[in-house]
């Protein structure tokens, strides 16, 4: 436990607000700087399908919002174990806390290869189902396959990164995470381009020239790097976690319970997010090749600005996961309040920035100047939105930290299929893409103002 920030909160030291603004300092700025470096790379990424034309660009952006439902459903199943060590940590149980690594990493496993295997059923009729044409259904359908092929290692790389994070390691996950965009960049320019395409120094680089599919390729390849990597230092290096002999422990029905208590609504939270995101998709898709690319490129390029709100985000389940073990009500609360603030002056930053680059932005993800256009006009859109953003991003953190996960899944519900699906689809008729984002905003500021009603609830109720 030496060097380690939590330490003092979970033996029950006072700390003053300095001393708690120095804590959340310490553990946001890994992750907030992990996924800010995460998306820089992501334009690089996006960038080299751009250059493959607006086809491939659209085959991509058209299965993305599925791709993220799943996504999200694996880290649902990895968050019902990685909640449950940070209150064993918090509680000074390690043991505990090491039997829930080694049943985590079981029970995420066996469900990444469910994911796999219904992922690659669907494959084929996809496209179709979410209205692409017929001209950009086959390279969808092989990205989508490849993606679904390494879903095992996608939950490996969840399930390990946040056991590290809710011990309070931040750093190694944010330097491993890094590491894995670095690898799918270097692992894109392989695969995806023709021999001599990309130079280096004048010397060319050797290409398999797989277009659509080395970039799915690229992507597998670099998870599973970073899955193995995290879980190598998971279970042999991490102080706290790491594995000891005779320790092992059959699965009990509380545990089992727990599990199902959190990952269960967050899986369900994702299917509302992750089917709302395909329904968003299927109503942009009719507004043609253009507006879908603008779409899919203005989504990366927003993700800029919301990335170091979910860096927050981590920060503030291990924080208030390791309070709330501890049995600590007063820094619940407090730090509560000070995560909440900070993740919305953050992105109210963020916000602005994107307002004033935002053709910039676009610029390098795209040569089109008509995607280059749209994608500028929806950005700005977008940028309103931010602060309130921030606060749905955190405050969803700080109630899974509690073990709360319902009520992210029911405002999720309320926002996304009551205000932004349905308003999406009547001004996208009249405004276009620009009628959809007008649509988002809208939701993504009700949204930021559901949850800081919940979260006022929560944390001056007994619960917290």
């Amino acid at each position: 436990m030496k060097n380690d920030p939590l330490a003092p909160m979970r033996e029950g030291t006072p700390l003053s607000k300095r001393q708690q603004l120095k804590l959340i300092w310490q553990l946001s700025t890994p992750a907030i700087m992990a996924q800010i470096t995460s998306v820089i790379l992501s334009y690089a990424d996006a960038s080299m399908v751009g250059r493959l034309g607006a086809e491939a660009s659209a085959s991509i952006g058209l299965v993305s919002s599925t791709t993220w439902l799943i996504g999200g459903l694996c880290l649902a199943a990895s968050s019902g174990y990685t909640v449950q060590v940070a209150h064993a940590v918090g509680g000074k149980d390690y043991t505990r806390a090491r039997i829930f690594v080694r049943h985590g990493i079981l029970v995420s496993l066996c469900i990444g290869l469910l994911f796999m295997m219904a992922g690659l059923a669907v494959s084929r009729p996809l496209p179709g189902w979410l209205g692409g044409g017929e001209a950009i259904r086959p390279a969808a359908t092989a990205y989508f396959a490849i993606l679904a092929a390494g879903l095992p290692l996608q939950i490996m790389n969840y399930v390990a990164g946040g056991m590290l994070q809710c011990s309070g390691n931040m750093t190694v996950p944010a330097v491993f995470n890094i590491l894995t965009c670095i690898e799918n960049l270097l692992f894109n320019a392989l695969l995806i381009f023709p021999s001599g395409t990309i130079r280096f120094f004048g010397w060319k680089i050797p290409g398999a020239g797989l277009g659509v599919r080395g970039a799915a390729l690229a992507t597998v390849i670099s998870e599973g790097l970073g899955a193995a990597g995290m879980l190598c230092c998971l279970l042999t290096a991490s102080g706290l976690l790491r594995l000891r002999q005779g320790e092992h422990a059959p699965f009990t029905l509380s545990e089992l319970k727990k599990w199902a208590r959190i990952s269960v609504p967050q899986a369900f939270e994702s299917v509302i997010t992750g089917s709302a995101y395909v329904a968003f998709t299927a109503v942009v898709a009719p507004l043609g090749t253009i507006a879908i690319a603008a779409n899919s490129f203005s989504i990366t390029a927003e993700s800029l600005c919301y990335m170091p709100g979910y860096g927050i985000g981590i920060a503030a389940t291990t924080v208030i996961g390791q309070s709330y073990g501890a049995g600590r009500k007063d820094l619940t609360r407090q730090f509560s309040w000070m995560l909440t603030g900070l993740g919305a002056a953050v992105m109210a930053g963020m916000g602005v920035l994107m307002y004033l680059f935002a053709p910039h932005m676009i610029a390098l993800l795209s040569p089109d100047p008509q995607v280059r256009a749209l994608g500028t006009t929806v950005l700005r859109i977008e940028a309103f939105a931010e602060p309130l953003y921030g606060v749905s991003i955190v405050s969803g953190g700080i109630l899974k930290g509690m073990g709360d996960t319902l009520s992210s899944s029911l405002l999720n519900l309320m926002s996304m299929w009551v205000i932004r699906i349905p308003l999406a689809a009547l001004l996208a008729r009249r405004l276009g893409l620009k009628g959809a984002w007008i649509a988002m905003s809208m939701e993504l500021c009700a949204r930021g103002i559901l949850f800081l009603i919940r979260l006022k609830h929560s944390v001056s109720s007994d619960h917290a």
